[in-house]
């Protein structure tokens, strides 16, 4: 990690429509619908329920991980895995946004240690990160049964809202450093994301909703629009 005086650099990136232009975990429902694994109509309102919550900072994440991950809790480990690999092609691929891809390659270049700190669980999220090259990710972690297959519910901390600054401090705490031992970047799209935002040196709202991409003018925090570039 390249470092600045005695502070190591560390870029930090939300992934649904900061990364991706997608909501990764919302196309996933959308997916699993496509391919029989739910009801439609039911899966639908509800995922649209969730979504709405979501946006406006009201989403009760417990419930939410139960709703997203009952379809792969029935079908089990290996019909799951092979559909999200199905997912990744059909879906993800066309999603990786080259002006996306290459800010993350930067920060690499610098020397920079990359994370994604994302509201979505991990098994939906580890190949996504994976394809941005991307090996420190910072999900929501999900507990697993005696057969060591999802239950639905959540391990530890959900990294959502305050959440993410707390489990960065985790991952900080895990390589004996505090904050104060980094020089912090976080590019996100969300007013969710605030307190993180708030935490590190350097905000950057990228792709933002409005009422984020409001408060970043009045703060005058740096504002970045991957998606006008196509690709």
């Amino acid at each position: 990690m390249a470092s600045v005086g005695a502070k190591f650099r560390l870029a930090l990136f939300d992934l649904d429509h900061t990364l991706l232009p997608i909501d990764s975990d919302y196309a996933w429902g959308v997916f699993t619908t496509e391919i029989g694994w739910t009801d439609p109509v039911h899966f639908q309102r509800k995922n649209d329920e969730f979504y709405a919550h979501y946006k406006a900072g009201t989403l009760d994440i417990h419930d939410y991980v139960r709703f997203a991950t009952d379809a792969v809790r029935h079908q089990g480990a290996v019909k799951s895995i092979a559909a999200h690999d199905h997912f990744m092609w059909a879906v993800i691929q066309k999603h990786l946004n080259s002006a996306a891809l290459a800010l993350v390659r930067q920060h690499q270049a610098a020397g920079d240690e990359v994370v994604i700190v994302t509201a979505t669980n991990e098994f939906v999220t580890r190949p996504i990160a994976k394809a941005f090259g991307v090996s420190e990710l910072i999900a929501v972690e999900l507990e697993r049964g005696a057969d060591g297959w999802i239950t639905g519910e959540i391990r530890g901390v959900p990294s959502a809202r305050a959440g993410k600054v707390t489990r960065v401090a985790q991952w900080l705490a895990q390589r004996q450093w505090g904050w104060d031992d980094v020089e912090s970047t976080f590019y996100s799209d969300s007013v969710n994301d605030l307190p993180l935002l708030e935490k590190v040196n350097h905000p950057v709202a990228t792709n933002p909703d409005a009422q984020l991409r409001e408060m970043a003018r009045a703060r005058g925090w740096r504002i970045l629009d991957l998606f006008d570039k196509i690709g």
